[in-house]
């Protein structure tokens, strides 16, 4: 199985540090934010990695390389200074992740998220024939009334739906086709494929309790270094 880490954002909300840093390089807990999910995807037995980058993206792939320090291996799909937006930028990087299932992680949270459960979520894609699964959070406080709504079922739905109103993760397992109308090369944003699909009942979701962390202020990630200075579980 492959993963995407999303690294191209320029992270506004975080300058002046971001200004000569790319985000997904600055340091928590004297690790590069990246990092955290990088020995993550190799400790589940995901060690094929596509990152996307955009502002400053030569910066990561100096740090980074071919990802042999951290065991496994990268590729880049590298798209400009201004960067693709989400989907746009997973679908410029299609043909790197191949016809299968694929997980998508942002590289801009600190996460505990069981990542080697992703195998059994795209085995319930390929299954089932549906879109997406999410990793759904409860809402923070920056994001009170949530994303979607969590069924019962364990579907999702964008809203006036019966469930529970969560936020969504920035985690997800999907499917290439969910992508298919999507030009490479384009800037083009991830929710309302998501909407789409849910719409037609074509995304799954599960409520994750654990660590999870937007790092998208200096405050969140002074939190973060906190966090991640007695986290075992990112080691």
């Amino acid at each position: 199985m492959k993963a995407m880490i999303l690294a191209a954002g320029r992270g506004e909300r975080m300058r002046p540090l971001t200004d000569t840093c790319p985000k997904p390089l600055l340091k928590v807990a004297g690790e590069p934010l990246i990092g955290w999910h990088l020995r993550r995807l190799r400790a589940a037995g995901i060690v094929e990695i596509v990152i996307n980058h955009a502002w400053l993206g030569a910066q990561i792939e100096a740090a980074l390389g071919s990802g042999g320090a951290y065991g496994v291996n990268i590729r880049y799909s590298p798209e400009g200074e201004t960067g693709l937006e989400t989907a746009g930028g997973i679908a410029t990087a299609l043909p790197l992740l191949g016809s299968e299932p694929f997980l998508v992680v942002n590289g801009d949270v600190l996460t505990d998220i069981d990542f080697q459960t992703a195998f059994a979520a795209a085995e319930t894609l390929r299954r089932q024939r549906k879109l997406a699964h999410l990793w759904l959070v409860p809402n923070p406080e920056h994001n009170p009334k949530g994303d979607f709504i969590l069924q019962e079922n364990g579907a999702v739905a964008s809203a006036d739906a019966a469930g529970e109103a969560l936020t969504f993760s920035g985690m997800g397992v999907y499917h290439p086709d969910l992508f298919r109308n999507t030009p490479p090369r384009q800037a083009a944003k991830l929710a309302p494929l998501l909407r789409e699909a849910m719409s037609a009942g074509l995304v799954s979701g599960e409520k994750h309790t654990g660590l999870w962390l937007d790092v998208g202020t200096a405050e969140r990630l002074a939190e973060a270094d906190k966090l991640a200075q007695g986290w075992v579980g990112g080691s």
